[in-house]
């Protein structure tokens, strides 16, 4: 399947990606559960965590950390079904 090219991305205080793909495609994504271990851990600082960036067709963070640009929009929600995250 081919995905929407990303645009922006924003990270919030509880974890979540605001991810744009396009004018009328915005998504959230948790990235809560993802947070664990050594490596995905440094993301728990949240200075870190807001430190993520567009990557090619992803995001990343400076040390490496990325996540598959398919799961990041298949395991997203529509911001139209998200309250209070704008």
């Amino acid at each position: 399947m081919n995905y929407p090219v990303l645009q922006s991305v924003r990270a919030l205080d509880d974890y979540t990606l605001v991810l744009v793909y396009g004018a009328t495609d915005s998504r959230v994504f948790d990235v809560a559960p993802y947070i664990k271990g050594d490596w995905y851990g440094e993301l728990r600082d949240i200075s870190y965590f807001k430190s993520v960036r567009i990557a090619g067709k992803t995001v990343a963070w400076p040390d490496g950390q990325d996540l598959a640009p398919h799961e990041l929009y298949e395991n997203s929600m529509p911001l139209g079904q998200v309250r209070g995250k704008l």
